[in-house]
């Protein structure tokens, strides 16, 4: 075998249609050989002899595309310095293009013997765990063109691959669970029908089913578990996992392109999938331990803020690297259109504290390429001090935990939340005016994959996590949930009636409020877990979505009619929120671009506030009001001749103006129509009614009469512009 010098950038295994160039960082190493693998379980050694900066490389004519190979890294096994090379362990590139098989759990892929964990073990890793593939980089695009939705105009729809397409009636069977089936037409009509504009898939880089979990009969079926930060997941994959995998994922990218929804990745830089001192030696540990990772002050063990066994070193220049070259490659090979980062305050964790001027954060800004995608932030970690919600940098946004929490209080009927839910309702302004950031930067949402769904935030007040094999003590136990009544499933149709209101009431309130909705998988037809809130290891029926069969949905959509079961017929729900994204993206007064002034816009004629507060019955909020413990209704209008912003050429943007009506008690409640704000107006929503959704077709009311909402439901009116 021929082998050439190659270079040391980039870093990786770079197929260039004669031969395959392979480099690797480890400072730690004092030899690496490269380990081509052969079908027959043999392989050849190559040793990496030159060396640049402590990255170690060479080029080989001849190797092509599915070439499976691993690192062997001979150097000092001392744990008690931090340092745990183990040429017995075939290490997976952390720049791997595409992952071949999975792990077979044993002894042989730890770095000591079990029971003995500052020993060195020598058993041969390779039969055992999943090798690096050598990838083909040329895909024919065609005229893909990203859609770059703005942010006003996004809604974000948070799904599992595998989860929102195994039980698809529509799909073939051997493409549920796959890229391809989230590339099938009848999924992705399903997006564009209800509205949304992204998708934000819960983890696909290469992730590691843990060995506990896999003892114990179960899975890590979110895939918070990366070990390949540019691998796409090869179980995702439908037909091979030689590089397969990356041209399915792209192809799924680009049918998602040509329906113009954009594709946002779920990513976590945080940790890896080779725990704390006791995990398994995978890549990283083996290659160059103390670069990778944060170290405790004995250095045997890791500083650990993510709950999860260990944490990147985010203060070295190889992991800063490593993670930069990663949402580069996702963006200009991959075609992604922005990532939401797992746990993103550990990334700013430069030290200690969490620190918004950290290098991460320069590097991103600066980046030519990673910084004009979208970029999300789960805004804490498990650390000292982690809870960071409006402390992100400008260019970002978050997830709006308070947001989340808040709403929840408000419906569930929590005393004193008015003014609270007043400020999350318009965008949030307390966390995110000071630093220049507008409405835009809250990723406002009520579920998501971690907690209850929609369906199990109405039907129960505790977790049901007992499948997870945790004794039920995993899982967040404080979810500001309520059963309506009662725990579970029933068929007593009041409850039922009360539920299904309520699911309206959480959909409605997100898609008027300023900010970016993001709605969580199959909540649009009320996917429950059986009050599951912590479904991480849980890759079943549990977990999956359940589809509606298309003419109950059907039925359902047209009467507003239940289901069985004690959840609410999917259809019903369906068109409901079908139709409150659309109300959305058809009226600007709902995602402003700015914040609201509480007073009349310049340039217009119209003499009212952009926006105003009134009780019931019809006065304008008062202090006393606002902190009234009791005060659980108000009502807002939103004036759409008062928006401050201009249009894409300058333009004055100008909309119809409406009236949202909120009746969080338990009592029904006679509000009264604002008399200065508006002769006549249209019902276009109210929760009360099963169908929620009143297109055209709703009661006239003028100022000064008096609108009924029962107990915990919300009503809107709208008035032409």
């Amino acid at each position: 075998m021929q082998v050439w010098p190659g270079q040391a950038y980039p870093l990786g295994a770079t197929y260039d249609g004669a031969g395959t160039n392979f480099a690797v960082f480890s400072e730690a190493a004092h030899r690496i050989e490269l380990c081509l693998l052969h079908d027959d379980g043999s392989e050849t050694a190559v040793e990496l002899r030159e060396t640049d900066a402590f990255v170690r490389h060479a080029y080989l004519p001849g190797v092509m595309p599915g070439q499976r190979y691993g690192f062997r890294v001979h150097g000092p096994y001392e744990p008690q310095r931090g340092v745990r090379c183990n040429s017995a362990k075939l290490l997976l590139d952390p720049y791997a293009r595409a992952v071949a098989g999975q792990i077979r759990w044993g002894e042989e892929v730890y770095g000591y013997p079990f029971g003995r964990p500052d020993a060195r073990n020598d058993l041969d890793s390779a039969p055992h765990t999943m090798t690096s593939v050598v990838v083909n980089p040329y895909f024919d695009w065609g005229d893909d063109r990203r859609p770059r939705t703005d942010y006003h105009r996004t809604v974000i729809y948070e799904a599992h691959v595998k989860g929102l397409t195994m039980l698809h009636p529509g799909l073939p069977k051997e493409l549920r669970g796959t890229y391809a089936g989230l590339a099938h037409p009848e999924v992705i009509a399903h997006l564009t029908e209800l509205g949304v504009t992204a998708i934000e898939l819960m983890p696909v880089h290469q992730f590691v089913q843990d060995h506990r979990l896999a003892d114990a009969g179960l899975a890590n079926y979110w895939g918070y578990n990366t070990i390949g930060f540019f691998a796409p997941h090869n179980a995702y994959a439908s037909w091979g996992d030689r590089g397969e995998q990356v041209l399915e994922f792209k192809q799924a990218v680009r049918a998602l392109h040509q329906a113009g929804i954009e594709v946002i990745l779920d990513v976590v830089y945080n940790h890896t999938a080779e725990g704390n001192h006791l995990g398994p030696t995978l890549s990283f540990r083996g290659l160059d331990n103390a670069s990778y990772y944060r170290l405790a002050e004995d250095q045997r063990y890791y500083t650990d803020t993510t709950g999860t066994g260990n944490s990147l070193l985010m203060r070295s220049p190889h992991v800063l690297q490593l993670i930069m070259d990663s949402l580069r490659y996702w963006v200009t090979d991959m075609h992604v259109d922005g990532f939401r980062f797992d746990l993103a305050a550990t990334l700013a964790r430069q030290f200690h504290e969490v620190d918004r001027l950290s290098s991460f954060f320069d590097l991103v800004q600066q980046d030519p390429v990673v910084s004009q995608v979208k970029l999300i932030a789960e805004p804490w970690d498990v650390g000292e001090g982690g809870y960071q919600v409006g402390n992100f940098p400008p260019l970002w946004t978050e997830w709006n935990g308070k947001y989340r929490d808040t709403v929840r209080d408000l419906w569930r009927g929590e005393p004193r939340t008015l003014a609270e839910f007043a400020g999350r309702l318009t965008g949030s302004s307390d966390l995110y005016q000071d630093d220049g950031r507008r409405p835009l930067a809250s990723i406002n949402f009520a579920t998501c994959h971690d907690g209850f769904t929609l369906h199990d935030l109405v039907s129960y007040n505790d977790k049901h996590n007992e499948a997870n094999g945790e004794g039920n003590r995993d899982g967040e136990s404080h979810n500001r949930s309520w059963n309506c009544g009662v725990e579970g499933e029933t068929d007593r149709p009041e409850v039922l009636d009360l539920r299904t209101r309520q699911m309206r009431n959480f959909i409605a309130t997100l898609m008027l409020s300023q900010g970016v909705p993001m709605l969580s998988h199959g909540d649009e037809f009320a996917r429950t877990q059986r009050g599951n809130n912590n479904a991480y290891c849980q890759d079943s029926e549990l977990s999956w979505v359940h589809w509606p069969d298309p003419a109950e949905a059907a039925r359902a959509g047209a009467d507003g009619a239940e289901g069985d079961g004690g959840s609410p017929a999917a259809g019903s729900l369906l068109e409901f929120t079908r139709a409150m994204v659309w109300l959305r993206r058809d009226h600007p007064v709902f995602r402003r671009r700015r914040f609201f002034h509480g007073r009349p816009v310049e340039g217009t004629h119209d003499e009212l506030s952009d926006i105003a507060w009134f009780t019931p019955e019809g006065h304008e909020m008062t202090q006393r009001d606002w902190q009234a413990a009791h005060a659980k209704a108000l009502t807002v209008f939103l004036n759409g001749h008062a928006i401050s912003e201009p249009g894409p050429h300058g333009e004055r943007i100008s909309d119809d103006s409406f009236l949202l009506m909120f009746n969080a008690s338990a009592e029904t409640l006679e509000f009264s129509v604002p008399v200065n704000h508006g002769r006549q107006w249209l019902v276009v929503v109210d929760t009360a009614r099963p169908a929620g959704v009143l297109p055209g077709s709703g009661p006239k009311v003028a100022a000064g009469d008096r609108v009924t909402l029962i107990g915990r439901s919300m009503v809107v009116l709208q008035r032409p512009a």
